[in-house]
């Protein structure tokens, strides 16, 4: 008996100037870091992952304030939610609350023992947020 081919789910954590993506393992299980990307860039870099990787779905950040309202990155997020959907047609995107996903990401980074000036990277707390995000959603549908 063959096994039935697992598929991953990838996460975005979007920001004007980059957005941070991972990955989960084969199973669904843990999230994994893929990197942090232009926004410009993120639809090429997704669409090389796919080919070796097939994905079940995207999930993507999306940003309420913490009263459950939308505010201004919320309309920009559905502008990329839009594009992605148009790029990958058959591939579903979903949302998640990212509220907050910041900086708990960030309480992590200091809580693993970096240094400060690697927390600090350009893109270090992008990843680890996407990270977040997709581990939160794992937790909660698994």
């Amino acid at each position: 008996m063959g096994e039935k081919t697992k598929k991953r789910i990838f996460a975005i954590d979007y920001g004007t100037k980059r957005i941070g993506l991972a990955k989960s393992d084969p199973f669904g299980n843990f999230a994994q870091p893929v990197g942090t990307f232009p926004p410009e860039k993120i639809t090429t870099v997704l669409s090389s992952l796919l080919l070796n990787d097939p994905a079940a779905k995207i999930i993507v950040g999306y940003p309420l304030n913490s009263d459950g309202t939308k505010n201004r990155m919320t309309g920009v997020v559905d502008c990329f939610i839009e594009e992605l959907k148009k790029v990958f047609p058959d591939l579903p995107v979903e949302t998640i609350d990212e509220h907050g996903s910041s900086r708990h990401a960030g309480k992590l980074l200091v809580e693993s023992g970096l240094s400060r000036r690697k927390r600090q990277q350009k893109g270090r707390l992008d990843c680890a947020a996407a990270c977040l995000l997709l581990q939160t959603y794992l937790e909660s549908s698994g």
